[in-house]
């Protein structure tokens, strides 16, 4: 018999932490609405650091993603733990979806399948290709460039016309190690801001409004970024679904994130199927909806 039926998957700085600040204080306890919630369904629940490597991860069922925020550091080490531990226990979202997620050329698939993103060119590592040539053919004066794989907005550099081609020797060092995204800026996200749309089964939850702080155009709070609730139109509620519905299967939890082209029109910036924050605490009820999905798909695997 196993022992947990599910492992809350966290990163080294997120269990049992020596100093604990506001942004540590809201992973621990987002964490901890997860945990309450599984316990209070009678779902035996523990919460680990994905890379500890004393956990026998043949003993849980199943474990679901949470808050593993140092994976894109260690990329390496993480593809080779995540093709071994999905042969230990059921992954959740399960192993298919997250390999595809990893790599934001996922985009693309998204663009076949009639879903709107900004206009995005993947430039592959050492293809030593010049960003200004690039930027001129397209006629973008004002560019976003980030990494296929990243997170926290790692690697990720807003540039003006003046600045592109001054950026040409950084930007060869960037590409010699991995495959980058060129986007031109849309710059309602500095007045409209991203709009993160959060599903449990492919159904509604909440929404959340990431503005970033003056001056700065990422809008995660490692940058002073800041959240709160909102209510988004039925047409970004309906697109994030239908987004859901386009996938083989569909996940247990998914964030989409929206912004606002240069056209005023909604695109999706970000599907998140991974490890995205959920900001259960601005609907603290939504960490039930969580769990609830979890006991069915542990009611399946048991039938």
């Amino acid at each position: 018999m196993k022992e947990f039926d599910v492992v809350l998957l966290t990163d080294s700085r997120y269990v049992n932490p020596s100093k604990v600040d506001q942004y540590i204080e809201n992973v621990l306890n987002e964490d901890g609405l997860v945990i309450d919630a599984l316990k209070n369904l009678n779902i035996r629940v523990t919460k680990k650091d994905w890379n500890d490597s004393n956990f026998d991860w043949s003993t849980t069922k199943t474990a679901i993603f949470r808050s593993t925020w140092d994976y894109f550091d260690q990329f390496s080490n993480f593809k080779k733990w995540l093709h071994f531990v999905k042969d230990k226990c059921e992954l959740i979202n399960p192993y298919s979806q997250i390999d595809w997620n990893l790599d934001k050329h996922y985009l693309m698939d998204l663009q076949k399948w009639n879903l709107p993103i900004p206009e995005s060119i993947f430039v592959p590592k050492k293809s030593n290709l010049k960003l200004d040539v690039i930027s001129s053919e397209k006629n973008w004066n004002h560019i976003v460039i980030k990494p296929t794989i990243s997170g926290a907005a790692r690697n990720t550099y807003l540039l003006k016309n003046e600045e592109i081609k001054k950026f040409q020797t950084k930007w060869i060092q960037l590409t010699n190690n991995e495959d980058f995204i060129i986007q031109e800026f849309q710059k309602n996200i500095l007045t409209k801001g991203e709009i993160a749309v959060i599903l449990f089964g492919g159904v509604y939850s909440h929404s959340i409004l990431k503005k970033a702080k003056i001056g700065d155009f990422r809008v995660q709070d490692d940058f002073g970024g800041t959240v709160e609730k909102i209510n988004p139109s039925l047409e970004i509620i309906e697109l994030a679904e239908k987004t859901l519905k386009s996938l083989p299967n569909t996940p247990l939890y998914a964030r989409v994130d929206f912004i606002f082209n240069n056209l005023n029109s909604p695109v999706i910036s970000e599907l998140e199927l991974i490890e995205p924050e959920l900001w259960f605490r601005f609907k603290p009820d939504s960490a039930n909806k969580l769990a609830l999905v979890i006991k069915d798909f542990l009611n399946n695997l048991n039938t």
